[in-house]
């Protein structure tokens, strides 16, 4: 089992739910703006985003590299797959990556990912992502929660050092047998500067506006034009 894997397999236990929708309610209203008849969510985990935008007619394809989540997706008869975005085919009108998926990567790897993005938009494609704020990694991701039911116990232990959060997940999970199975992984997440997105050969970033979502300016949207 992948650490992404894991993290699908907890999530329901992390309290994101309100948080998520608060997401794609912000995501669906940049994109009223324009006239997206395609779209590619990458990281789209469950699909809950794809079904909103395929209730306003528009075509999605996801992609995720979560196996469980692209089951789920599957399982909805959601158009999702689980491979690198970089290796989609097809342009789209909108690419859009929700939920700070863009700190799962280093830098390297980031500006290639945008790169690559640009490169499967249409001409005045548009590319959304959010992304947390050091405030957001400080203050709000570092530290320890815990929940549990009959069925399962789940233990999150988050530290922020040298601009990297090292994110623990403890999962024990009730087998057929009546005993607990133990997973365990750790995922990590890097903070980025705005620069980085400033010099991008492919995207040009049009916008970014720092919001709210557990605390106080702890999340910024990003939004590019390609070039």
């Amino acid at each position: 089992m992948t650490n992404l894997d894991l993290y699908a397999k907890a999530e329901h236990l992390l309290g994101i739910e309100e948080a998520t929708e608060a997401l794609y309610d912000l995501y669906r209203s940049e994109l009223d703006d324009y006239d997206v008849k395609t779209l590619l969510d990458v990281g789209c985990g469950r699909g809950g985003f794809m079904q909103r935008m395929i209730s306003d007619g528009v075509k999605c394809k996801g992609v995720d590299l979560s196996a469980l989540m692209v089951q789920e997706c599957q399982s909805q008869g959601l158009d999702a797959e689980c491979i690198d975005a970089k290796d989609v085919t097809g342009k789209y009108d909108a690419i859009v990556s929700i939920f700070d998926v863009l700190n799962f990567m280093n830098k390297e790897e980031l500006v290639d990912f945008l790169e690559s993005m640009a490169e499967k938009l249409n001409d005045d494609g548009l590319f959304i992502a959010d992304i947390n704020t050091l405030y957001g990694f400080k203050d709000v991701a570092e530290g320890t929660m815990s929940n549990d039911s009959e069925e399962e116990f789940l233990n999150v232990d988050a530290v922020f050092e040298n601009n990297e959060l090292h994110t623990k997940f403890t999962l024990f999970e009730k087998n057929e047998a009546g005993t607990f199975t133990k997973y365990q992984d750790t995922i990590v997440q890097y903070f980025h500067k705005i620069n980085i997105f400033q010099k991008l050969e492919g995207l040009k970033l049009v916008e970014k506006q720092t919001f709210s979502l557990y605390d106080t300016e702890d999340k910024t949207l990003l939004i590019f034009k390609k070039r």
